[in-house]
């Protein structure tokens, strides 16, 4: 799942989200670590014994640009198949930040693409909003 979202967030931005080319051997390992970590919530959801999404949740320190006075929880790793944000993504979302809150984080971060409409919705009815953008060129690029 996570390797198809790399994919398809390529299409939005070709450069900044290119997967790196071993990106799905390099992640396996990388989650396996998360998984282990006692700062980090992992959760699935499944339909009929088959995996539908995940969220993996990191809470921490804030960086200090916006540090609100306690603990983050950062979601970067969050893919639901599509069609199942309503439901099955929103579910994760709410339960990861529950968990979050009762360890202590008092603000979500989600990361996601600008094109990713349905997991953006799903944000929105889970009550987050745009705190951030990026926008991105190339070095040497001209300016108009």
């Amino acid at each position: 799942m996570a390797n198809a979202r790399r994919r398809q967030y390529a299409t939005y931005q070709p450069v900044f989200w290119a997967p790196a080319p071993d990106a799905e051997q390099l992640h396996k390992p990388y989650l396996a670590k998360l998984i282990d970590d006692q700062d980090v919530i992992t959760l699935v959801s499944e339909s009929s014994g088959a995996l539908t999404g995940f969220v993996i949740a990191s809470i921490g320190d804030a960086p200090r640009v916006y540090d609100p006075g306690g603990r983050t929880c950062q979601i970067d790793d969050f893919v639901v198949e599509p069609g199942r944000w309503t439901s099955a993504g929103t579910q994760l979302l709410r339960a990861a930040i529950e968990l979050a809150t009762s360890r202590g984080a008092i603000q979500a971060v989600v990361v996601t693409g600008h094109l990713d409409f349905e997991k953006r919705e799903a944000l929105k009815t889970c009550g987050l909003s745009i705190a951030s953008e990026w926008w991105w060129v190339t070095a040497g690029a001209h300016y108009n």
